[in-house]
């Protein structure tokens, strides 16, 4: 006579769409569907729990939603892979400012950036009352404005818009984005036009993406992002101004260090 197993019974009055996507989670949570592997198909599924197309995808809509599935038309649904995480914190400015002091900066393009990629678009705007306010200054103000999304291992990792004042690089090698990735970032580019950063103010908020930066970073349904505006000071004055940097909160990790001493 073989072995009875008790299989607890799901909790009278639940929807059977919840009861699907609660072993499906259980199973992606505890590594039985490996992060990046596929899900059963839906047929599949079906034939398993015993329910209807909808039911299914009223499942995999709830596992999308808490970003645990991702579906891809032509693939199926699998589970989240598990992404490269970026950590930003105070220090990465100071070891960049402690970079430029003591390195001599040229545009070198035989530097191995293999680990990521850039995507970048360059164009002179005249700053919008809210990019003014920033800067200081009046609205109109002509901005050198840079659009850029950072990729890692062929991951999108970050999305960025940030403006320098257009009469402080017009034609510098600053303006070129065939300079781009420049070694040592900002404050190198800075250095070379004399102008030495004294100060950056960050201002960090959580809220949901927009519609293009969950197609650009490829978001999965329900994660927030982390947007930060930053001001780049020489002095009393801004010399660059970043709204918004754009990091998903899935892949994202703040760590900071206040020295009291």
């Amino acid at each position: 006579m073989g072995t009875l197993i008790d299989v607890p019974s799901p909790p009278r009055g639940r929807p059977r769409y919840r009861q699907v996507a609660d072993e499906l989670r259980r199973r992606i949570l505890a590594g039985a569907i490996p992060a990046g592997s596929l899900l059963p198909t839906e047929p599949q599924l079906i034939a398993e729990f015993g329910v209807s197309r909808g039911t299914i995808r009223e499942a995999l809509g709830l596992l999308r939603a808490e970003g645990l599935v991702v579906t891809e038309h032509g693939r199926g649904s699998y589970a989240r892979p598990i992404l490269p995480v970026t950590r930003r914190g105070s220090d990465r400015y100071r070891q960049e400012m402690e970079l430029t002091r003591a390195t001599s900066f040229t545009v070198d393009h035989d530097l191995d950036w293999s680990a990521y990629q850039l995507d970048r678009e360059f164009r002179e705007v005249p700053a919008s009352s809210a990019i003014a306010e920033l800067f200081g200054a009046e609205p109109g103000t002509m901005l050198l404005e840079r659009r850029f999304v950072f990729r890692a291992y062929g991951v999108p990792q970050q999305m960025s818009t940030s403006s320098y004042p257009l009469d402080l690089v017009a034609g510098t090698p600053v303006a070129d984005p065939a300079n781009e990735p420049w070694p040592g970032g900002n404050f190198a580019q800075l250095r070379s036009l004399g102008i030495t950063v004294t100060r950056i103010v960050e201002k960090i908020r959580a809220r949901m993406p927009v519609p293009e930066e969950v197609q650009t970073l490829r978001i999965p349904g329900g994660t927030p992002v982390l947007a930060i505006t930053r001001r780049t000071f020489a002095g009393d004055r801004v010399v660059e101004a970043a709204v918004d940097i754009v990091l998903p909160a899935d892949r994202t990790e703040l760590e900071y260090e206040v020295d009291l001493s």
